[in-house]
């Protein structure tokens, strides 16, 4: 399953943390942001990937596509 979120503030960034680490995929959309404001969301996604072992992927301009390791493990066994 994919989680749409889009933050407002760092404040809410917290929410794209509880369900990468719950094993969903999630799409950080911060299109509505300034780059000075969605940096450090950006920042923080890229630190919970590494920590968790997932990746990251931009999609389009400041919408990212965090994948938790569980994912992967799903693709390989249902390949498209």
């Amino acid at each position: 399953m994919v989680k749409t979120l889009h933050p407002r503030s760092y404040d809410e960034v917290i929410h794209v943390g509880h369900y990468f680490c719950h094993g969903f995929a999630v799409v950080m959309d911060l299109t509505s942001l300034t780059d000075a404001d969605a940096m450090p969301l950006v920042d923080f996604a890229a630190g919970l990937v590494v920590g968790r072992d997932g990746a990251m992927e931009r999609v389009a301009p400041k919408v990212f596509l965090l994948r938790p390791r569980e994912t992967f493990r799903a693709a390989a066994q249902h390949p498209a």
